[in-house]
């Protein structure tokens, strides 16, 4: 590759986005835009779609830069010359926008038999656990072929077999069954005749074994096949979920990305031969148009951004880590750099999961289009956007209000510097009339509403509600920054913040002041930034592959031979394209994890002592990400990986001569504007960032106009222009948040931000607790919850985790705050998992932690997680035929886990290994089989709540233990109204043209349970209060079996109910029940006595409770009701998950097959690591067809999953809905009831009923059929 310099080359540098295309170009010497840090310059922005005036707009932007450089007039209609062009750099949303429009290729997904289903189902998790919906994205794929073939693992890999073979990644496998070419080659042709030649491949274990694949591409291609993708090749990792979405991703977007950069390169002469075009990928390196796939394309444009300001700020301008924040119209981007690229292996995009390289950039829905709203007293921002059609109100098409009317109303957003783009013409200015009258008009809303609170409350006034926006969207972009930093253990408040996009220099201010950060950084370019980044980006090529080991001298030399052939494959590629051997970099990483957890990092190899001892830095990155190191575990490699790196040093970074005189220099203002702060109306001085001198300062505030960027500097900030020619802009560490605390009511504006901050402490609870956790059932699974409760235990703000836990916790705190009473000190922390104190079933721990300050007790948290086990007479602690507590293992009505500062470790063992119970044969029960589990995990929730204490601390020091303390309850109130509102509109449209609207709502509603135990609910609304009495009288009496529910599972479905039904993004809080009041008669099974078996209550009572409440509503059609619970094992290990199945349908929408419903979202393990890490072969994990009630809107359909055990091990399953079906709605049909079946190896099928447990033998095989969703309405 030819990088030099030369006098009459052009460069260009090209973002093509959504909305607009921008090119930086650096061109030869002449008049025009010049400086000493990168030559001669153009900057050009230019609509990515005007049909009426170009085909491309990175081809126009070309073509007209060429024009005004060099005088040469191109005709649109003829070809670019070339002759001039050394190079063009170029990002694109292509991929993005085909992806989100749902506008790739057709495509089908071809598949091991088994497994059709395996994509649509994925995780199983539900995306919103209050969403009733339960609205997933679409597939991409329109036909699905399963290939008859099977690869499997050597249960034994030190065994010698010459039957078996050594895949890729060192593992041993046997070929089960043979790929079938000839059934193959008809499942093919038939895709053929439908019209669709694009397919992606996924097969179990391919990852190591790719074969199988590389044949069916083979006779694909062969066949006309267009495209073809396969898991293997794109993403050889284990896992097949996320290597097989990967690959339909690849599928569904390359043959458009081609298309597209097919066209592009026709309209240069001499095509590809004469121009030279590299790509931005999304890992933040450049790939020619050969290795630039659908896969590695939708961050394409981001990933310039953070480029750009990573290699132009970082060392330069300032030596802090940095924050890039990319404020749009729609999302915001928000990253960190701190002195090298932060990758991550597997994101989610628009609905699909990705497993390759890419940068970490997070997507929040809040950019200049979101949506403004006052809903119950609060002010809320998104995460619905404007668009671009019809836009905000200002755009003069009858859009709705967003952040951007907020700005223009405050004098942010300044028309005078708009063009005349608005209106249905496009001819007009923005509109600030409108926007004001709107805001006027919800200002109407907002003050009647405060006067109804308090009515001598002082009426905000349009701007004050304008800024009150703002703020709370200013705090939506701050949540996630404080989760990119603070979940890896990095302080946010030492970073700098490096702010570019559109709207982004508006908010940096505010932005950083909430954070804490004191720095600033706006390039000069940061209208452009992602484009002039893509400038500044390397050329990569990455080679990564499979090995399988436990981490010795021998493995890691096997590694090393791995590695050293990758990277010659990689430099081998970027020698081909004309990089010498000086120009390239070879980074060569292990991908390692601890034995028995599923958390890998990738650990680059670190250039001193012992060259290949990756261990040292694993343990190291290990303890900085999670906070602990683990003892006496076996470390194992997972994948070897090389990331080879062309240098490109293509744009020069030098200082802007400037002459001493002009540095105290400030020019006489542009104008002078009106702008609205928190301290009312500022007259601000309008500047040039080009006419402003290295070195000058601004006082704040101030307007500094940079190309198509409006800078606000705000009051009591300062602004310096820095050597480089960018924005520095320092924030006074005096500014801070104050709120003056009014007792009768909440401000809407800061009850917004604290929703926002109380739902953020309570999210960094739980990702520290996923972090620390060791468990596959916390860790992986996501089996737990966290919430921060008020001084009285009052549940105040939750993460949204586990239903079932949410609601119930606080009966949890409130029992343990009575119990231990003024017995409670300073470094107290308590565990505790028995029902009668709170508690829902006893593998659920919960672990809460009181807090102090000056001796008084201020608030509480707590996080309860799921325990693999805790004792009790089956292993996994989920006995199905439990019929007292102490069978389920050990029960903790109150301990202190930490004793003013002491972890009582030896206590804690005692009660956990020694039940000190037996049968009733006389047998002593078990104790924990994974004591080190427990001990682990048990740590890992303090630290969690440890977690949310410092963020609370941090909150009070900056509002006021006071001020939290008011708003804990205002947040509370805020879900209560919300609540009250939904209940009396609930009777409104149940009554609509009745003459008797306020008469008391009643509806009595019942089910039951596959024994017969009925629950009853009578439930009365007051129409004119917005008060509920849920009456569960006439609910059967307590069961001589294990599916009592304890009183506060009952609570926490009822809170679950009441807040989907709200249907606005609040925190689930006690709020949610104070208009509510439950009676449930004492000595029923959800009422049951201390002794009562409830293992299954909270895993299938839940689900009926939630049915039961949701129908009395008439807001579904009953779902599956019921979690399909299987545990595994023996003494060596124990496996436990539940299994989804079929939604029910509602008046607007059909079920949803294949999830997770309700009380419950845990995930599944995937296929390839279920057989990897456990002696089973899963045949078949699909959709139960047919198995949804049949309505105007169907149910959702149930699952099937079909597994084989190699090993003889106890197998229980404790499931309902297997003789009482889903009820349909409104004339809707049932859903199907489940069934579990075991299949022995002598072909016998036995009718295991829903709650067994039973010995298998080798080659035994376990079917499990789960319910479907009930039906809504008549089918027509």
């Amino acid at each position: 590759m030819n990088i030099s310099q030369g006098d009459k080359n052009f460069r260009f540098c090209i973002d093509r986005g959504g909305t607009f295309t921008d090119i930086y170009a650096q061109v030869p010497s002449g008049p025009g835009q010049s400086d000493a840090t990168d030559g001669s310059y153009r900057v050009m922005k230019l609509l990515s779609v005007d049909p009426a005036n170009y085909e491309d707009a990175p081809v126009e932007g070309i073509r007209r830069i060429l024009e005004e450089c060099t005088g040469v007039k191109i005709p649109r209609s003829s070809k670019i010359p070339t002759d001039r062009i050394e190079w063009i750099r170029m990002g694109t949303t292509v991929a993005t926008n085909a992806l989100l429009e749902r506008k790739g290729q057709r495509i089908a997904l071809c598949v091991t038999k088994g497994f059709r289903d395996l994509l649509q189902i994925g995780n199983q998790a539900r995306p919103h656990i209050f969403d009733l919906t339960v609205s997933k994205p679409s597939n991409l794929y329109e036909e699905v072929i399963e290939v008859d073939e099977r690869v499997e693992l050597a249960l034994d890999q030190q065994q010698e077999d010459a039957t078996l073979l050594q895949g890729i990644s060192g593992e041993l496998l046997r070929i089960r069954k043979p790929l079938d070419l000839d059934s193959t080659r008809l499942l093919l042709k038939g895709l053929l005749d439908k019209g669709i030649t694009c397919l992606a491949v996924v097969l179990i274990h391919s990852y190591t074994y790719p074969q199988h694949e590389i044949s069916i591409k083979n006779l694909a291609m062969s066949m006309g096949f267009r495209h073809v993708s396969l898991s293997s090749m794109l993403t050889p990792m284990v896992r097949a979920v996320p290597r097989g979405l990967t690959a339909s991703v690849d599928a569904y977007l390359t043959p458009v990305i081609e298309e597209y950069l097919s066209g592009f390169i026709s309209r240069f002469e001499g095509g590809a031969d004469k121009v030279n075009v590299l790509y931005m990928q999304s890992d933040g390196g450049l790939a020619p148009q050969r290795d630039f796939s659908g896969h590695k394309a939708i961050m394409s444009g981001p990933a310039g951004g953070v480029v750009g300001y990573s290699q132009t700020l970082f060392g330069i301008e300032t030596s802090k880590p940095l924050i890039g924040f990319d404020m749009g119209g729609t999302s915001t981007d928000v990253s960190r750099y701190n002195g090298c690229y932060e990758h991550v292996l597997q994101t989610e995009i628009a609905g699909a999961i990705i497993q390759a390289p890419q940068l970490d950039i997070n997507t929040v829905a809040a950019g200049g289009g979101s949506k403004l709203k006052f809903q119950f007293g609060a002010f809320r921002v998104g995460p619905e956007s404007v668009g671009a059609h019809p836009g905000p109100v200002c755009y003069r098409k009858g859009g709705e209000l967003s952040v951007t009317d907020a700005n223009l109303i405050l004098g942010i957003v300044i028309p005078d510097f708009f063009p005349a783009i608005f209106g249905p013409n496009e001819d007009q200015p923005l509109d600030v009339e409108s926007a004001r009258k709107e805001f006027e008009k919800l200002a109407i809303d907002v003050n009647s509403y405060r006067k109804a609170q308090d009515a001598s409350a002082v009426e905000m006034a349009v701007e004050d509600i304008a800024l009150g926006f703002i703020n709370v969207a200013n705090e939506t972009m701050c949540r996630p920054i404080r989760q990119l930093t603070e979940m890896k253990g990095h302080e946010t408040k030492n970073h700098a913040l490096a702010c570019f996009g559109g709207a982004g220099p508006q908010h940096a201010c505010a932005i950083a002041r909430s954070l804490g950060m004191s720095e600033v950084f706006i390039h000069r370019f940061c209208g452009i930034l992602s484009a002039y980044g893509i400038g500044l980006a390397d050329v990569v090529e990455e080679k990564q592959e499979p090995y399988c080991a436990v981490y010795s001298s021998d493995s890691v030399a096997e590694a090393v031979r791995r590695e050293t052939s990758l990277s010659k494959q990689v430099m081998q590629k970027l020698r081909d394209q004309g990089f010498g051997d000086e120009s390239i970099i070879a980074e060569s990483y292990l991908n390692l994890r601890y034995e028995g957890t599923d958390t890998a990092i990738m650990v680059k190899r670190v250039k001193k002592g012992l060259d290949n001892d990756f261990a040292d830095e694993f343990v190291k990155l290990f303890q900085q990400e999670y906070g602990f190191k683990l003892q006496n575990r076996n470390i194992l490699i997972c994948d070897v990986r090389v990331r080879g790196i062309g240098l490109t040093n293509i744009l020069k970074h030098r200082e802007l001569e400037q002459s001493s005189s002009s540095l105290a220099k400030i020019p006489l203002p542009e104008g002078q504007y009106k702008i609205y702060f928190e301290n009312g109306w500022k007259d601000t001085p309008l500047f040039r960032l080009e006419k402003l001198g290295i070195g000058l300062a601004l006082q704040g505030p101030a307007i500094i106009m940079n190309g198509n960027s409006t800078v606000i500097v705000e009051p009591d900030c300062q602004a310096m222009i820095t050597a480089q020619g960018n924005i520095k802009i320092q924030i006074n560490s005096a500014s801070s948040n104050s709120v003056a605390v009014a007792d009768s009511m909440a401000d809407v504006v800061q009850l917004s931000i604290f929703n926002h901050r109380f739902m953020g402490i309570a999210e960094q609870m739980g990702r520290t607790l996923q972090r620390t956790s060791i468990s596959t059932n916390i860790k992986e699974r996501l089996d737990f919850s966290c919430a921060l409760f008020g001084p009285n235990g009052g549940l105040v703000a939750n993460a949204p985790h586990v239903p079932v836990h949410l609601g119930a916790m606080s009966s949890t705190v409130r029992w343990q705050l009575e119990y231990w009473g003024d017995d409670l000190s300073e470094g107290d922390v308590l565990v505790t998992n028995h029902p009668c104190s709170g508690g829902s079933h006893l593998p659920d721990i919960t672990v809460v932690t009181p807090v102090f300050d000056d001796g008084r007790l201020v608030f509480f948290v707590a996080s309860r997680g799921h325990h693999a086990d805790v004792g009790g007479i089956t292993p996994g602690s989920m006995p199905p035929f439990s019929k007292s507590i102490w069978e389920e293992g050990a029960a903790i009505e109150a301990f202190k886990l930490v004793d003013k500062g002491v972890f009582q470790e030896e206590g804690i063992i005692k009660i956990l290994q020694f039940p000190s119970s037996t049968d009733e044969e006389g047998h002593k029960i078990s104790g924990s089989r994974r004591i080190e589990d427990n001990l682990a995990d048990l740590r890992a929730q303090i630290a969690a709540n440890q977690r949310g204490i410092v963020l609370i601390k941090e909150l009070i020091e900056q509002y006021s233990l006071k001020t939290v303390h008011s708003y804990m309850t205002y947040v509370q109130l805020n879900a209560e109204v919300a609540v009250r509102e939904m209940l009396k509109t609930v009777v409104a449209a149940s009554r609509a043209g009745e003459n008797h609207q306020k008469r008391p709502f009643l509806i009595e509603e019942e089910d039951s349970m596959d024994d017969g135990s009925i629950i009853h609910l009578k439930l009365t609304i007051d129409a004119e209060k917005g008060e509920a009495f849920f009456d569960f009288n006439g609910t059967s009496p307590e069961v001589y079996g294990n599916w009592n529910a304890p009183e506060a599972v009952t609570a926490a479905a009822v809170i679950y109910c009441l807040r989907s039904l709200v249907n606005v993004d609040i925190p689930l809080n006690q709020g949610c029940l104070a208009p509510v009041k439950i009676y449930i008669p004492k000595g029923s099974f959800l009422s049951p006595s201390e002794k009562a078996a409830v293992v299954g209550g909270n895993v299938l009572t839940s689900q009926r409770v939630t049915d039961v409440v949701l129908t009395a509503f008439q807001a579904c059609a009953c779902s599956q009701g019921c979690m399909n619970n299987l545990t595994f094992g023996d003494d060596s290990f124990g496996y436990y998950e539940t299994i989804g199945g079929g939604s029910g349908a509602g008046p607007s929408w059909d079920g949803t097959s294949g999830v997770q419903c309700h009380m419950t979202n845990t995930r599944m393990t995937d296929p390839e690591i279920f057989e990897q890490r456990y002696p089973v072969i899963l045949h078949r994990f699909g959709l139960r067809e047919n198995s949804g009630g049949v309505g105007f809107h169907n149910g959702g359909n149930g699952l099937i999953r079909e597994i084989e055990f190699r090993r003889s091990v106890v197998v229980s399953m404790l499931s309902e809905r297997r003789v009482h079906a889903p009820r349909g709605m409104k004339g809707g049909c049932d859903g199907a009831c489940g069934a579990n079946y075991l299949i022995k190896k002598d072909k016998r099928k036995l009718n295991l009923g829903g709650k067994n447990t039973i010995k298998v033998d080798v080659g035994d095989v376990l079917q499990i059929f789960t319910p479907g969703g009930g039906g809504w309405g008549s089918a027509m």
